[in-house]
């Protein structure tokens, strides 16, 4: 804490951003904002109605919720402060700021990552053990599942954020990126830093993969069972359930693993602030879309909430 008081008081970061005022970049950054307004409202009113209809008070909308909530701090914590650079034309970011940025994000990347895991845990024990299902998934089982995915998140981006935050950084300060992201930073440190990236690399590929696994081995289960069936409508039923959550799945895991798991002579900044406005802005307001377009009771509970405004503004 002190080395945060003692860098603070005299050093910002300077993001330089991902657009620039061209016309073009106007209109990108407009779109942007679009699809940050809608993933907030999306959230929102997904949240909203899991909690105030009594239908949706299942596991698997539970865990959805709880999707939801981490999808909205996510773009909360670094779209807010990219737009007000851009239109501000100040690109500073404090010190603290900077760390409590790596910390949030660090946090519920890996929070979601681990819920999507055991999300594909949740949609085997339906399908798979439909009669047990009330029992493997009760009220304490899903309460432990969901702790687990915010007690990993929380431990690892605040053992990244003080870790990352501890290097002193020297020179202009200026993060090529639009929000403090924590590679594009390591490059600013004065000391070398090869070990610890070394380290965060390990713990990616741990963070990626055994949720992956898990949902690898959930899903091969699921296959198993649903080639068993014989009535072709359960079949269609049982792959209906699993699709909103694999669409998910193959738009979180495809931009982290893109940016995370490649060598580094691969890497270029532009391709990582690209990919990096898709999974922070892009896939938390396509999860609400995926989960509420594609499924019924979400819908019907939609309607049935439109009806009741519908009816109250008419007394």
């Amino acid at each position: 804490m002190e080395i945060w008081l003692n860098q603070s008081s005299t050093d910002d970061f300077v993001l330089l951003g991902i657009f620039s005022h061209s016309p073009t970049d106007l209109v990108l950054f407009s779109a942007v904002m679009v699809v940050f307004i809608v993933a907030l409202c999306g959230n929102v009113l997904l949240i909203s109605l899991i909690y105030i209809d009594p239908r949706l008070h299942t596991p698997m909308y539970f865990f959805l919720s709880q999707l939801s909530l981490m999808d909205l701090m996510l773009v909360c914590t670094n779209v807010p402060k990219m737009a007000v650079n851009f239109l501000s034309g100040r690109k500073s970011i404090s010190f603290v700021g900077c760390g409590i940025q790596i910390g949030l994000f660090v946090c519920l990347v890996g929070s979601e990552g681990l819920l999507l895991g055991l999300m594909a845990y949740d949609r085997y024990v339906a399908i798979s053990h439909p009669l047990h299902y009330p029992i493997l998934m009760n009220h304490k089982v899903c309460l432990q599942i969901v702790g687990s995915s915010w007690a990993f998140g929380i431990i690892d981006g605040l053992i990244q954020m003080v870790v990352v935050m501890s290097f002193p950084y020297c020179g202009l300060r200026e993060v090529n990126h639009f929000f403090c992201e924590m590679l594009s930073l390591l490059k600013l440190a004065c000391v070398d830093t090869s070990l610890f990236e070394k380290v965060i690399f390990v713990c990616c590929v741990f963070m990626l993969l055994f949720p992956f696994s898990i949902i690898v081995a959930s899903y091969a289960r699921i296959l198993g069972t649903v080639l068993q069936m014989r009535s072709a409508q359960a079949r269609k039923k049982a792959l209906a359930t699993c699709s909103s959550h694999l669409t998910a799945v193959s738009f979180f895991y495809g931009a982290a693993m893109f940016i995370y798991l490649r060598p580094r002579r691969y890497r270029a900044p532009s391709h990582d602030k690209v990919v990096s406005i898709f999974y922070t802005v892009l896939t938390p307001m396509l999860n609400p879309l995926i989960y509420s377009l594609r499924n019924r009771e979400v819908m019907g509970a939609l309607r049935k909430g439109l009806d009741h405004c519908k009816i109250g503004s008419q007394h």
